[in-house]
């Protein structure tokens, strides 16, 4: 399977299934476009036929030289000779192994708050209540969560625990505690726990910045970008704003965090269809490591992004990857999380094919130790899959998550973008078609223009 695509001046050949990526000058875009007509993908490198040699020549003959031609077409005989170019789909039987594999659990989303001190009009958590009552985690549940993760992550080593909300801060000592308690089990299990936060900022304070850079491998700071756009989307409960509030705070813990990892992470929505000018706006602040993501809503909502949208922001991106080569060239780049690509097809194959692994692989933990299989179902009934006293007693949900991947999504079997979206978000796909093999379709085209501008990045920077 071919991707072909003109960006920023740069031709584009992508092979699909090998994940070979070609910068190539013009006439060999038009050959590969001819070829891919003609030629079927490959199990095995075989020659071209005289058949697809002539009917390249006979399509573009008025456009280029024979000779030109025929160079092209030895480059192309070259690529197909490397398994690059035409190759076969190898992960289809993959699948079927993969359906059967064990099930290892090595990551836990704990909603330590259910309770918000800001009131984000898109909040898909209902300032923290997710479809229920505020509600603090326990250290008691939270401490069953730790072990329940220890004792089902068979011979896996490295384990993720996520404090999550609502506003994680609100609950700041069982978060404190729990990352004590995982410390002591990591050298008696052969076990290293990586901890990370998501918050607000409204409540932190050197202490806490203090405590994360030691513990937390990953901070998430959430701030929508400018202030008229953050405060308009992520205002107090008493309708002031919190932009002049938090970014000093987020400024300050940014700059202490040394080598660690942190994400600015913003929302946009049809408000701020600009949204690239917050990014770089985040990069003005001084901050180095940032992400945007398209808010993900009810379509009824005033906010939410629609299918007229899109041209609007397929060309806002357009914009924010050339600025992003620009500054990178200048000396004052940043990474922007959705440019964050690996050509290399990793990490592995069953990471490509089904994504978070949410359900099997990863689950979100309530307040009073019910599992979901991510945050976004938390309070879905129909998704309970069991408690930290229990177990995952409903197993025809994981089950269910366990068949979830690329192959099971019609409308993934033939994008592009498969392998490096695993088939995007299982929450979006049932909130919006009802199952979760489905798709969300305005997802999806944002997904495959970031992938676009992405490999377009890394071929500008490779010159």
């Amino acid at each position: 399977m071919i991707h072909q695509y003109i960006n920023n001046g740069y031709h584009i050949v992508l092979d699909v299934n090998s994940g070979s990526v070609h910068s190539v000058d013009a006439l060999l875009y038009d050959v590969v476009e001819v070829l891919t007509g003609v030629v079927a993908d490959m199990k095995e490198p075989a020659k071209l036929t005289e058949e697809q040699i002539k009917t390249v020549m006979d399509a573009l003959s008025g456009k280029y030289t024979k000779e030109d031609l025929q160079d092209a077409l030895s480059d192309v005989q070259e690529l197909i000779d490397a398994e690059e170019l035409f190759t076969a789909d190898i992960y289809k039987d993959y699948v079927i192994d993969f359906k059967k594999r064990q099930t290892v659990v090595k990551a836990l989303c704990l909603h330590i708050a259910h309770d918000c001190n800001l009131a984000c009009r898109y909040c898909f958590a209902e300032e923290g209540e997710y479809h229920g009552r505020r509600a603090l985690m326990s250290f008691e549940v939270g401490k069953k969560a730790l072990d329940f993760l220890v004792a089902n992550s068979g011979n896996r080593v490295n384990l993720e625990v996520d404090f999550f909300g609502g506003e994680p801060l609100l609950n700041w000592n069982v978060v404190k505690q729990l990352v004590e308690y995982g410390r002591s089990l990591e050298k008696e299990h052969n076990k290293k726990f990586r901890f990370t936060l998501t918050t607000n900022g409204v409540l932190l304070n050197d202490e806490i910045m203090e405590f994360c850079n030691k513990e937390m491998s990953n901070v998430v700071l959430s701030l929508d970008g400018r202030k008229e756009v953050n405060d308009r989307m992520r205002p107090f409960r008493n309708g002031s704003g919190s932009y002049d509030l938090i970014v000093p705070k987020f400024q300050k813990f940014a700059e202490s965090r040394g080598e660690k990892d942190y994400f600015v992470r913003g929302t946009f929505t049809r408000y701020n269809k600009d949204f690239g000018e917050d990014v770089l706006h985040y990069a003005d602040l001084g901050f180095e490591k940032l992400s945007m993501e398209p808010v993900v809503t009810d379509p009824s909502e005033p906010y939410a992004i629609r299918e007229e949208d899109l041209p609007a922001i397929m060309e806002e991106y357009d914009r924010l990857a050339k600025e992003f080569i620009k500054r990178e060239k200048e000396g004052r780049g940043f990474k922007f999380f959705h440019f964050m690509i690996d050509l290399t097809q990793g990490p592995c194959v069953a990471k490509r094919l089904s994504g978070c692994g949410s359900g099997t692989e990863y689950l979100a933990v309530t307040p009073w130790g019910d599992f979901y299989p991510c945050h976004q179902f938390v309070g879905m009934e129909e998704f309970l899959m069991g408690n930290v006293d229990e177990g995952v007693t409903n197993t025809a949900v994981r089950d269910e998550f366990k068949l979830c991947n690329v192959y099971a999504k019609e409308k993934c079997k033939n994008c592009f973008a498969r392998f490096y979206c695993s088939g995007g978000c299982a929450a979006n796909s049932y909130n919006f078609h009802g199952k979760i093999t489905d798709a969300y379709d305005i997802g999806c085209e944002m997904q495959k223009k970031r992938i676009e501008c992405a490999i377009m990045i890394r071929a500008a920077l490779a010159e």
